[in-house]
Formats: structure tokens, C-alpha cells, sequence
């Protein structure tokens, strides 16, 4: 359950939730430094590279292959150029593809209009690649998460009276396997969508801001007001507010399968509850230890009370 994935004991915490994170953020604060550090508070599960993008026309990138600190270090070298208050952020687990500065996340198109990061396997990856290759997409990864940030572009071109948010419910009900993305859009300075299936995210409810997490222990610092998304759902996140929705209903209702809406008539919105996160700062830190692990074996008699 996706409680135990983002809350609980330090050990069983650890234990079950899965390698990669995400998280994002949008509001008035500046956003690279909050990226770098809830990335810190996520180095447990395990990875090999990390990475940042801010909103901007074009989205900027910065990503590193190797420990966050490095992409810390490398943020603080392009700190000009990395100023704005909406962005995503990610620790990557090798899946599709070797560790290196191209594999890591964010992707984006070619003129970095869209980016995303993305938790998870897209299974028929290959097959929609394929597709968009021969419309003249050109990849520059070995990955599958490359593919989302060209099928959303794509689709977009084809249908650019839709909003993003029926786009990407579009994009990702075409993708089998599972996923927990979260996306930008150089168009939109006010605008962060995510989605999931199969893999769990978060949303941080705050004061005139929303973060978007693949695990409370990014969050918490910053609040314990929390949504957890439900599978098959998605999100639009704006400094005003969010909306949940059915993904599957509106890539149907988008295609006129199902129930068209009269144009302009709003989506019915899901009323997630918004609940009080079980996670404290001690639990996610250190707590004086070398590493991690160590904590964690020192941590197995609470656990076990």
C-alpha cells in the first residue's frame, strides 16, 4: 500500500519503496535549491545519477551523473541560469540504458519545450519509439522515459486546441507498464502535471505552493498536509490550487469515446482527501550515523515494537 511506501518506520520505509525519486515544486520560492535538497532527503533508495529542470523558455537542465552533491556543486556553477520558481527533479535507478549525464533525468524535446522525469518501465516503449522515429524524432538517450517528452510534443502538434492536461492523459494512457511522471512545459510558467500508475506519488499541500513526490520523505520539511494520488489518476498543479482527475476518463472523453463534454463544461474534479503526513525529520535523517544502513540496523528493535 502506498502509505508504507511514503510513511511508516525508517526500516520498513526503506525496505519497500522502490529505487528512483521524484519530486517537484511550484510556488514563489526559488526552485533549485528546494529540488537539490529533497533529492538529499531521497539518496537512500539508491541511484546513479541526478538531475534538475527549471521552467523557462527554453526548460533549463542540469544533470550529473553520480552523487547529488555533484549535481549540487554543478547547479551552484549555472546558478544564473537556473533561477525560476516551478521545476522537476530526479535521482535515477539504471534501467533502460547505461549511467551517464544522457541517460539521467529530466528529458526533454529537442528545443526543450517539455520535460519530464518519470519512475517506472515503459513496457511498449520500443513500439511507440519506432513511431516517432519515423515522423523525424530524434532521440538522444538509450531510454524509455525519453519517449514521453516526444509523444506529448507530438500529440500536441497534432491536437493543439487541447490543454496540456488532456494531452499528457492522452500520451500516457497510449503507455503500457508502469509510471509515476511528472512534467513541465516552457508555454506555461504556472503549470507542473503528474500522473501515475503503478507507481506512487504524493502531493504537498502548502501555502500558495504544491510539491509533487514519489516519497513523503521529500516533503515533509516543508509540510505534512499531503494528497495521495490514486492509481490511474492525474494532476494539475498550479500556484492557485490543483486538480485530480481520472486519467483514463479524460483521454476518452478527449478522444469522444465516452461521454464528450460540451465544450468549455469543467472535468469533474476528484475530492482526494488531504491527510496528515506520518513521517518526521529524525526519522529520515542520519541521526549521527555514518550511513544509512547503519542506522537502519541500529533502528530494528524500535521497528519491531
Amino acid at each position: 500500500k502506498q502509505e508504507h511506501l511514503l510513511g511508516g518506520s525508517a526500516v520498513g520505509r526503506r525496505l519497500l519503496a522502490p529505487m528512483c525519486g521524484i519530486f517537484a515544486y511550484i510556488g514563489d520560492r526559488q526552485a533549485v535549491a528546494l529540488l537539490v535538497a529533497a533529492l538529499k532527503r531521497m539518496e537512500y533508495r539508491g541511484y546513479d545519477s541526478a538531475g534538475v529542470g527549471i521552467h523557462g523558455t527554453p526548460i533549463k537542465i542540469c544533470k550529473n551523473l553520480g552523487k547529488v552533491k555533484g549535481l549540487e556543486t554543478k547547479c551552484q556553477g549555472e546558478s544564473a541560469s537556473l533561477e525560476g520558481t516551478c521545476g522537476i527533479a530526479h535521482t535515477r535507478w539504471a534501467t533502460h540504458g547505461k549511467p551517464s549525464d544522457e541517460n539521467s533525468h529530466p528529458h526533454t524535446t529537442a528545443d526543450n519545450s517539455v520535460a519530464v522525469v518519470h519512475n517506472g518501465v515503459i513496457e511498449n516503449y520500443m513500439t511507440l519509439k519506432a513511431q516517432l522515429t519515423k515522423k523525424g524524432y530524434v532521440f538522444v538517450s538509450q531510454t524509455d522515459t525519453e519517449l514521453l517528452a516526444h509523444l506529448i510534443q507530438d500529440l500536441k502538434k497534432e491536437m493543439p486546441e487541447l490543454t496540456w492536461t488532456q494531452i499528457v492523459a492522452m500520451g500516457m494512457s497510449l503507455c503500457e507498464g508502469a509510471y509515476g511522471v511528472a512534467f513541465v512545459f516552457a508555454d506555461d510558467p504556472d503549470l507542473i502535471i503528474g500522473a501515475r500508475k503503478g507507481s506512487p506519488l504524493i502531493l504537498g499541500v502548502g501555502k500558495n505552493e504544491y510539491m509533487l513526490a514519489s516519497d513523503g520523505a521529500a516533503i515533509v520539511e516543508h509540510t505534512k498536509d499531503v494528497v495521495y494520488l490514486r492509481d490511474g489518476e492525474i494532476v494539475e498543479m498550479r500556484r492557485t490550487g490543483y486538480n485530480i482527475q481520472d486519467l483514463n476518463k479524460v483521454a476518452r472523453e478527449t478522444r469522444g469515446e465516452f461521454s464528450p463534454r460540451v465544450p468549455g463544461s469543467p472535468q469533474k474534479i476528484r475530492e482526494n482527501p488531504i491527510v496528515r503526513l506520518e513521517l518526521s525529520l529524525e526519522e529520515i535523517e542520519k541521526g549521527g550515523y555514518e550511513h544509512f544502513m547503519l542506522k537502519e540496523i541500529m533502528d530494528q528493535p524500535n521497528a519491531l515494537r
